[in-house]
């Protein structure tokens, strides 16, 4: 099979370049657009994310990357969401004071982080769940987080979970302060708190993974 064709979402926010070069690295044909229609139709979708949660959204919104979203998981298309990618698909991100609606794939909102040292920056373990793909043999691996906002529960209820054909999600944690999601595998949507294309070897893998999982 010939490798498979990736999108990364360009819509302003995001280490855009470096998240290209790293999936490339790892075999997937990579095209860096908005284009809708070539994002909708791609093996996969990266939506990546740096900066605030009300600006990723809006940028977002502006080139209908949300449609985009949902239409791909909505047929079980796989997505990945990194960073403030990941944050986004939660229910809400609170800045501030201030209340942005996020896409609402999974419940739950993303706050500041509980630590005596904000931004969260640097090399961390991880907690991952028996049975997760995308950390498959990286259980005791660190990856490279930079954060100062992070979903700290995940409230997706068994009712919840037994409207959609999926698996119940496999969440991965970390701990900066308090625990907060690093990871979640839910069906074709996956998504890291952390920068898989600045870890090294570990994020590297973890791209193959992912990338494999299209084939």
């Amino acid at each position: 099979m010939s490798n498979p064709r990736v999108v990364v979402l360009d819509y302003g926010f995001g280490n855009v370049r470096s998240a290209v070069r790293a999936l490339e690295r790892v075999g997937a044909q990579v095209e860096l657009t908005a284009d809708k229609h070539a994002a909708t139709e791609a093996d996969g979708l990266v939506v990546p994310g740096v900066g605030a949660f009300a600006a990723v959204m809006g940028g977002l919104r502006a080139v209908g990357g949300d449609q985009v979203v949902d239409r791909r998981l909505a047929g079980g298309r796989p997505v990945l969401g990194i960073c403030v990618g990941m944050q986004v698909m939660f229910a809400e991100g609170v800045e501030h004071g201030d209340r942005t609606d996020g896409l609402g794939e999974w419940p739950g909102v993303v706050d500041r982080l509980e630590a005596d040292v904000v931004p969260h920056m640097g090399w961390a373990t991880i907690d991952a769940p028996a049975g997760s793909t995308l950390f498959r043999g990286l259980e005791d691996e660190r990856f490279y987080f930079v954060h100062s906002y992070a979903a700290r529960s995940f409230p997706l209820t068994d009712e919840e979970q037994s409207a959609t054909p999926f698996s119940a999600p496999l969440v991965t944690w970390a701990t900066h302060g308090d625990r907060f999601v690093a990871a979640v595998e839910n069906g074709p949507l996956a998504a890291t708190q952390f920068h898989p294309e600045k870890s090294g070897d570990a994020g590297a893998q973890l791209l193959t993974h992912w990338v494999d999982s299209l084939r």
